[in-house]
């Protein structure tokens, strides 16, 4: 798991533990604080709406790519 960071979090009542690379952490950190919510919130959120059948850190590492994505729409209109 070399270059991935480890965090826990407590989904739909149970503990989990997702590793993801600094980069997708820091653009959900960011997208949490624009959004105005904590980082744990923005996950569960996120776990809320992913297809149970997927891992949570593909879910994220999905919804990531969507924020980036979303992004540089609005930044070239």
């Amino acid at each position: 798991m070399a270059g991935l960071i480890k965090r826990s979090f407590a989904l739909a009542g149970h503990r989990t533990s997702v590793a993801l690379e600094a980069e997708f952490w820091a653009v959900l950190a960011e997208e949490a604080g624009v959004r105005g919510v904590s980082l744990a919130a923005l996950v569960a959120g996120i776990d809320g709406e992913r297809d149970p059948a997927g891992a949570l850190a593909s879910a994220l590492r999905l919804w990531v790519l969507a924020a980036v994505r979303a992004r540089s729409r609005r930044a070239s209109e």
